[in-house]
C-alpha cells in the first residue's frame, strides 16, 4: 500500500530569478545531484516528457509517473524580491509506501532543507562557475546508529562546533581541507571551502548507508579529472572509516 506526500517551503535566495531559474533546471549538479533539463535547441523548453511547465525565469514543473497510480512531481515558483534576491516556493509531491511512511517523509523533509540551504550557498558564493559533481557512498557498516557521529568524529567535528566554525584536514590524496561549517543539524553536515562545497548526509538514521556530495567550483572547465580524483580519495577514506579496527 501506498500514500501520497507533500512537502512545501518558501526560501529567500541570494540571487535574481533568472540565476534561481538556471540552478534549478540546468545546474543541479552544482548543488543538489545532476537532473539537468537543458532547452532543446529553438524551443520553447527541453523536449523531455517528464517537464510539465517551463516559464522561465518564474516557473519550472517535472513529474515522473509511474505504476498504480505512483507518481514524483517537483515544482519551483520564483519571483522577483527587492535588493537582487527572489523568493522560491517550493513543492515536492509524490507517493510513499504506507511502510515506514513517517520515517520516509521525514527524511525526504530534511533532506529537502539541506539541499535548499545548499542551493542558497551555491547562489551566494559559486553562481555562474561551472561545477563537477561527485558522489561517495558509506558502506553497509555505516548504517548503525552511531555511523553517522562516527564520520563526524573522523573528519575532527566535535559535538562543541558549529556554523560559522573552521575545519582543516581531509583524506589523503586531496587537497587540504580549509572548510567553514555552513549547516550543521543532527543528521547533516555542510562544508564550504574557496573552491568546493562538501556536503555529509547521516542518512543511517533513515535505514541508509551514510554519504556525502562533493560540488567542485576550481579547475578544468568539466572538473571530470578532479571530481574522478576527489571521488576515489574520499571513497577509500569513508571506507576506511568503517573498516573493521585489526587487533592489537
Amino acid at each position: 500500500m501506498s500514500r501520497e506526500f507533500e512537502i512545501r517551503r518558501e526560501v529567500v535566495l541570494p540571487a535574481a530569478p533568472e540565476e534561481v531559474f538556471a540552478a534549478v533546471t540546468t545546474h543541479t549538479g552544482a548543488w543538489m545531484f545532476p537532473t539537468e533539463k537543458v532547452p532543446a535547441v529553438g524551443g520553447e523548453g527541453p523536449d523531455d516528457p517528464t517537464v510539465k511547465a517551463w516559464e522561465p525565469p518564474h516557473r519550472f514543473e517535472v513529474r515522473v509517473d509511474g505504476e498504480d497510480g505512483w507518481f514524483n512531481a517537483l515544482e519551483y515558483v520564483i519571483e522577483a524580491r527587492d535588493g537582487g534576491t527572489a523568493v522560491l516556493r517550493y513543492v515536492h509531491s509524490g507517493v510513499l509506501s504506507e511502510e515506514d511512511w513517517d520515517g520516509q517523509y521525514d527524511g525526504a523533509s530534511l533532506h529537502t532543507d539541506f539541499y535548499l540551504h545548499t542551493l542558497g550557498q551555491y547562489l551566494e558564493f559559486f553562481t555562474g562557475r561551472p561545477a563537477a559533481f561527485a558522489d561517495v557512498q558509506g558502506p553497509a557498516a555505516s548504517r548503525t546508529p552511531d555511523g553517522f557521529e562516527v564520520l563526524l568524529r573522523a573528519l575532527g567535528v566535535t559535538d562543541a562546533m558549529g556554523v560559522g566554525d573552521r575545519l582543516r584536514g581531509g583524506p589523503p590524496g586531496t587537497d587540504p581541507l580549509d572548510a567553514v561549517i555552513d549547516y550543521r543539524t543532527a543528521h547533516f553536515l555542510g562544508l564550504r571551502t574557496d573552491g568546493a562545497l562538501y556536503r555529509f548526509f547521516g542518512r543511517n538514521a533513515f535505514k541508509a548507508p551514510v554519504g556525502m556530495t562533493i560540488h567542485l567550483f576550481d579547475g578544468a572547465q568539466d572538473g571530470t579529472a578532479d571530481a574522478g580524483r576527489a571521488e576515489a580519495a574520499w571513497q577509500r577514506w569513508i571506507d576506511g572509516v568503517y573498516a573493521p579496527q585489526s587487533a592489537g
